[in-house]
């Protein structure tokens, strides 16, 4: 009986509309956007992109059937990002960022919850959701047991509702389309100052249409340049006790989770980088010559470095594949290989991306060029969603050293 790597004929649809998509409306995201100078401005320039991928049913893939979306799979999600991230990363960050902010729900949430929150998103593609969880502080140690550490947003119970207030950056989606906070916030905080992440953390759902809920600034970032990342103020803000997702402590879980989910499918939209980064390094070795008798891929030294970023490509995308399948197939509690996924397939990108650099030589470090803006984006991989550094601490770490670890345990995982 054989492992099957070959993809069944709706997943060959899925990735042929997905590259088709891509090609015919992603194209046109870099020149749209290279015009404006602010970050707000670049974001809010890939609007008319963002509705056509609503049309084309990215968004319904991240929602169940059951609340009208069409429930793609993690594995199926990553076969479509390869190839929308291939042409442009910021369209890609819009989407996953509304899943991080609606997946706390879709995983965890209560069916009333469900009834509550999903269906704004299925009647109206276009609203956006966000994840608050990075603390202005950094979010590595949001799982700290000591509770003068780690997440210093608090949500406190007053009668029948939670009062919230804290401060967030890197809130990817929180401006909405018009600076005015975006539909839905998940809110990681604590719920009690005197006990640890393993008591108290929470996530917390906040509307953004409530009061207290303010955009203050806006970091602008050199790669992923039309994804919004603003900082959030919670001031006071005041939401149903019904509003957290599962109970205080629960909120580790809950963050966890969350991220493996994104963690697999980065794997996807560094593979698509790398795969375009490799596309342009190798038609430069083929028709160029840097004045010499012929074109460089007849130098050794150029054919064995494409060689092994081929490799290293193809690595990622299998690393990928399995990552998702996983995740799907233990319905989201296993973390370990999705969380190596993000880890591996986002350093190996900038290594991949670099070579294809040195390839072509210093033409492809000026804003001419696509491999400057393609390293640009590349650099980011390792260190959003859970900085690389914090993932092997806080994550890959505590999963080695947890009692009864099996290291054959992925390899088996059907």
């Amino acid at each position: 009986m054989s492992i099957e790597f070959a993809l069944s004929p709706d997943q060959i649809a899925l990735q042929q509309g997905a590259r088709e998509f891509a090609t015919t409306i992603l194209k046109d995201v870099r020149p749209a956007i290279r015009q404006f100078g602010k970050p707000d401005e670049r974001f809010y320039a890939t609007r008319p992109f963002h509705e056509k991928a609503v049309d084309a049913g990215f968004v319904k893939g991240l929602f169940p059937k059951a609340f009208g979306g069409t429930e793609v799979s993690t594995l199926d999600f990553a076969i479509a990002a390869e190839e929308l991230a291939a042409v442009d990363v910021n369209v890609p960050s819009t989407l996953l960022g509304t899943g991080l902010g609606v997946k706390p729900i879709i995983f965890f949430g209560t069916e009333g919850q469900k009834k509550r929150f999903l269906p704004d998103f299925i009647q109206d593609g276009t609203k956006l959701a966000a994840l608050a969880f990075t603390e202005v502080t950094g979010g590595a140690n949001f799982d700290a047991a000591d509770p003068r550490f780690g997440v210093k947003t608090f949500a406190t119970l007053e009668g029948n509702e939670w009062v919230i207030n804290g401060e967030k950056h890197y809130t990817t989606n929180g401006t909405g389309w018009d600076g005015k906070n975006c539909h839905l916030y998940a809110v990681v905080c604590r719920t009690n100052p005197n006990k640890g992440a393993q008591e108290s953390l929470a996530v917390i759902m906040v509307p953004g249409s409530d009061p207290g809920v303010k955009v203050t600034g806006l970091l602008d970032t050199v790669g992923h340049r039309a994804s919004i990342s603003p900082r959030m103020k919670f001031e006071n803000v005041r939401v149903p006790a019904g509003n957290i997702i599962g109970e205080p402590g629960d909120g580790i879980r809950i963050v966890s989770t969350n991220f493996a989910w994104t963690a697999a499918l980065i794997g996807a939209a560094c593979v698509g980088v790398m795969r375009t980064a490799f596309a342009h390094a190798l038609q430069f070795a083929k028709t160029d010559s840097r004045s010499g008798p012929h074109p460089i891929i007849e130098y050794p030294t150029v054919g064995y470095m494409l060689a092994d970023m081929k490799m290293r490509i193809e690595a990622c995308r299998y690393l990928t594949w399995k990552a998702c399948q996983q995740f799907d197939r233990t319905q989201g509690t296993e973390h370990e290989l999705a969380v190596m996924t993000k880890v591996f397939c986002s350093e190996t990108c900038v290594d991949v991306v670099y070579d294809a650099m040195r390839v072509v030589g210093v033409d492809s470090y000026t804003d001419m060029h696509p491999l400057a803006e393609l390293m640009n984006d590349a650099m980011c991989f390792p260190l959003y969603d859970g900085g690389n550094m914090g993932a092997r601490r806080r994550q890959l770490h505590s999963i080695l050293k947890s009692p009864g670890y099996d290291s054959l345990a992925a390899a088996r995982v059907a």
